[in-house]
């Protein structure tokens, strides 16, 4: 039984007629959202042919005064998400009826091709015009974002084509009434609420996607980065439902093949569920071993963050820098036991320097939690250099 599973007593995930009721459930609550206004099919479209406007897919658009995602597809979380400025993110996927995915233990799960997967980027909205600056919490899954109360700026698309995956980012206009594809990228100006700072959150382009998305660079093709078996197992609350999303993906025909043994999922935000050190080693894994890894775009660094790496200096401890320039801040590893204030990683977390941070791409603000958990990890670390 998935890891996940025991933290709902109530629910029996070994009753598959649980999991079936569940899934009715979630299917209903679904359809009864949109009953009132006809639901758009899901169109597959040609990889030459992607459409201009985001509601051509199908797979979430504009429905009266709010964001709603399709019945057909299935929103999912992550335990230790990617940070984006703060950004909130509604992900989803939708596979070609009559499909599975497979289950995969490293690596993400094996998706068929016709698959596509959606993450769409929003904030709370606050007065004049500012967004809030905290963390999503992910503890239920939604199909609706009302648009008086949240700022949708982009969704992108992850397709699975023959060939491939290929990737499509889709900037939402000001009025908010459906998003246009914008291969180039965009740039948007926005302020936190709190006043802590203003800053520009990029989208990225077409080709900044493989930036991430390509983890292997000898293969040098494009795959999901999120959809992970110790990402997902984890349990999800809907409409006051509890279930394990894994169980629930295989019980419904949405995936194959899920083992009695699974991957623990890890949440880096909760101190309860986890130890420090498996927490910052999660969030490591989330925001940077998609280039950091023994076969990533950054193995010329020699520093594996991957979760599976082994400890030491793999993940960087003791490690000199490699062709870093200015990256080190002067810094002689890339971790120091127990001196933070002495380690690159941290140094490059807390810049927004084009120059000196990490990740590359993906952020222009500082994750103040992340620098926090990362910090309190190599503090706890023993021995020296």
């Amino acid at each position: 039984m998935p890891a996940g599973c025991r933290a709902s007593p109530p629910w029996n995930w070994t009753r598959r007629s649980d999991v079936k009721r569940a899934a009715g459930i979630f299917a209903l609550a679904a359809l009864c959202a949109a009953c009132d206004r006809p639901v758009p099919d899901v169109v597959l479209h040609a990889a030459d042919a992607a459409p201009a406007m985001l509601s051509e897919w199908g797979v979430v658009y504009r429905d009266g005064d709010a964001f709603a995602v399709n019945p057909a597809a299935a929103p999912y979380e992550l335990n230790t998400p990617l940070f984006s400025d703060y950004a909130h993110k509604l992900r989803t996927v939708w596979l070609p009826p009559g499909t599975r995915a497979a289950y995969r233990e490293d690596g993400p799960l094996d998706f068929p091709v016709g698959t596509i997967i959606s993450k769409t980027f929003y904030y709370p909205a606050a007065r004049d015009g500012a967004v809030a600056r905290r963390d999503a919490e992910r503890t239920a899954l939604v199909r609706r974002i009302g648009f008086a109360e949240n700022r949708v700026l982009e969704t992108r698309l992850l397709v699975h084509y023959e060939d491939g995956w290929k990737a499509l980012p889709y900037v939402w206009n000001a009025g908010q009434t459906d998003a246009a594809l914008a291969l180039a990228g965009d740039v948007v100006s926005l302020a936190f609420d709190d006043g802590s700072e203003s800053f520009h959150y990029v989208v990225p382009d077409a080709n900044q996607c493989a930036g991430c998305h390509v983890t292997n660079h000898s293969a040098r093709v494009l795959e999901p980065i999120g959809p992970r078996a110790w990402q997902l197992n984890r349990v999800v609350d809907v409409d006051g439902t509890p279930y394990n999303q894994l169980a629930y993906w295989q019980e419904t025909g949405l995936l194959d093949g899920v083992p009695d043994d699974v991957p623990a999922g890890i949440d880096a935000s909760d101190a309860a569920s986890a130890s420090l050190e498996s927490r910052a080693r999660a969030y490591l894994a989330s925001n940077c071993a998609h280039c950091h890894n023994a076969n990533g775009p950054a193995d010329t660094s020699a520093l594996d963050l991957s979760l599976t790496a082994s400890a030491g200096r793999t993940i960087g401890v003791c490690k000199p820098p490699v062709a870093v320039g200015r990256g080190s801040g002067d810094r002689p590893y890339d971790i120091t036991p127990g001196s933070p204030d002495a380690s690159i990683l941290v140094y490059r977390m807390q810049h927004t320097d084009p120059a000196i941070a990490m990740p590359e791409l993906g952020r222009s603000v500082v994750h103040d939690e992340g620098v926090a958990l990362v910090a309190d990890w190599i503090a706890s670390l023993p021995g020296e250099c």
